[in-house]
């Protein structure tokens, strides 16, 4: 039975664009009546302001299970996110969809689950499971399923894919809307991929691609992540565009959601000279209208969720409420760890030095003058975009008649393991700036089919740091001549079972080894997850090779 409540402060009323005392009585999680104010209250009182939801969330990111992940996020403000269960849909399919949900049930906040679209994203990589368009279908139909997930095949919207239209016709008959995904599609390609109907897109990564396609009617997600990191190019767009855009994080690794969610977008988009209603329209009410929420809009009747801030500037939550109960106050998280039963698709055990070698004679010749140049990945920080580079095969160390990591100049050698075959042969590569002087870093956390991938400056050390994966059956590992650590991740190699904050402390152990360890990259550890994420341009390493993204084929 929630308590009845009365509350009084300073009501941010978004959609009025103004900001007035009243009080506000509570009973049975929904607000009784907002009572307008007269007199003159003082600046010690609270803004009451709608709570802020993340329009573009893949939870598994954050290496917690949703129910961990809320406990996390209603500190900073959040009380609802639009959520796409991608990455466990393609380990564990269905089953893996409904876990997510049920879990999500067991706590009070509101997870808002999409119908993933791309399962497996490409026919160049190997997934754990498949979701076909009658799989899709079923999804959309049960209530628990609010839009179609991001169509990152848009070469398929483009030729009309038979399948892809399938999904995007179960979702129109459904009246649910439809995700998109297009990084840097632009012009008469953008127009007819949103004539499809196509709602959304969080992969603008310039304000020119942004426009374009916020002028073909499309919303706009501008997204702040631990990887992909787009704020300061679209934040500027948001004045011009307040009912089109909206704030996401896409991915966001659990020592990140311990500093700030939404809440950190709002108060730097204060900072950048945005209006304070326009923010407010694109973190707390867009989602809702969009996705046809059933969230809490400060309105009587309505269910009681909302926030209680400090502030309008930097936007300093000092209370949480989601139907009507108190969920966090002053930094501190009312939301409880519960029984989880964990659920996995691994079944690799183990690597040898030998499968991690690259020899000359594989590469086209057995001397090195039968060819000169050698492609490169290189990692671009910040971005889920690489460049493509060719550089000479001198510049490769050669032992044994085999390629090997030069970490003098930075150029490592990456590989990418099939977790769900015994056999399957391990692809390899090279790649440029992560900066790692003499150790090795492994994830099953590898986008979109989640395999085992590992970027190291030897392969002693790269067998090292990938067996610590294969032990566990899921993880992410760091190792050194010196010392190694491992996070293990026992649902479905994408999330632990521990509590959300011992997990972020020991993720930020092993980031800051990776650092030591010399990369100089903002995350080093989900720059390695989209190394392999085969519809990002614009060079990738599948399981299966090196993937061309441009031409879509394995070069």
């Amino acid at each position: 039975m929630k308590q009845d409540l009365s509350i009084r402060g300073r009501l941010v009323d978004i959609p009025g664009k103004r900001i007035y005392r009243a009080d506000l009585t509570i009973s049975g999680g929904k607000i009784s009546t907002i009572e307008p104010l007269s007199e003159a209250g003082d600046d010690h009182e609270p803004f009451i302001c709608q709570g802020f939801i993340d329009a573009h969330v893949h939870i598994e990111s954050a290496m917690l299970v949703p129910s961990e992940f809320a406990k996390l996020a209603v500190v900073h403000g959040t009380i609802a996110t639009v959520s796409d269960p991608h990455e466990m849909a393609n380990v564990c399919g269905m089953e893996g969809v409904k876990y997510m949900v049920a879990d999500g049930k067991q706590v009070p906040f509101h997870f808002f689950f999409g119908a993933p679209s791309c399962v497996p994203a490409t026919s160049f990589e190997t997934a754990g499971a498949t979701l076909s368009p009658k799989d899709v279908a079923d999804l959309l139909n049960d209530p628990d399923i609010y839009y179609l997930s991001e169509m990152m095949n848009f070469p398929g919207v483009l030729h009309e894919d038979a399948e892809v239209m399938e999904k995007i016709a179960a979702a129109q008959k459904a009246g649910k809307p439809i995700d998109g995904h297009a990084p840097g599609l632009r012009g008469a390609q953008a127009k007819a991929y949103i004539d499809a109907g196509i709602s959304t897109d969080h992969e603008c990564f310039t304000p020119e691609e942004a426009l374009d396609k916020l002028n073909h009617g499309m919303k706009i997600l501008i997204r702040e992540g631990s990887a992909a990191k787009n704020f300061n190019a679209l934040i500027g767009l948001l004045t011009d565009h307040p009912e089109q855009m909206m704030f996401c994080s896409d991915d966001k690794h659990p020592d990140s959601l311990v500093e700030g969610h939404i809440n950190t977008l709002c108060a730097r988009a204060i900072k950048a000279g945005i209006p304070l209603f326009p923010i407010l329209q694109a973190a707390c009410v867009n989602p809702i209208k969009h996705y046809k929420l059933p969230v809490g809009q400060l309105k009587a009747g309505d269910s009681a969720d909302f926030i209680l801030l400090e502030d309008l500037t930097d936007f300093k939550v000092r209370e949480t409420y989601i139907k009507g109960e108190s969920v966090a106050r002053d930094g501190k998280s009312f939301i409880q760890s519960v029984p989880l039963h964990p659920i996995n698709h691994f079944v690799r055990k183990f690597i040898s030095l030998q499968d991690l070698r690259m020899p000359l004679n594989k590469w086209g010749g057995a001397e090195p003058e039968n060819f000169e140049l050698v492609r490169v990945i290189e990692a671009l920080d910040g971005q889920l975009i690489t460049s493509r580079l060719e550089v000479p095969i001198t510049d490769f160390l050669i032992k044994d008649g085999c390629l090997q990591s030069n970490p003098e100049i930075d150029l490592l050698k990456m590989v990418v393991i099939n977790r769900y075959s015994e056999n399957a042969p391990v692809a390899k590569c090279f790649v440029r700036n992560f900066g790692l002087k003499d150790a090795a870093i492994a994830s099953s956390v590898a986008h979109d089919s989640h395999n085992i991938i590992a970027v190291g400056t030897s392969d002693d050390l790269l067998q090292s740091a990938i067996m610590n994966i294969l032990q566990e059956k899921g993880g992410i590992s760091c190792v050194t001549p010196e010392a190694e650590r491992v996070l293990p991740l026992p649902i479905a190699g994408l999330m632990s079972a521990g509590n959300g904050y011992d997990i972020a402390e020991k993720y930020t152990a092993l980031d800051t080894m990776a650092k030591e360890a010399g990369s100089t990259l903002s995350a080093p550890f989900m720059t390695l997850s989209f190394m392999a994420l085969l519809v990002i341009p614009h060079l990738k390493l599948s399981d299966k090779g090196l993937f061309d993204v441009d031409s879509f084929s394995l070069v």
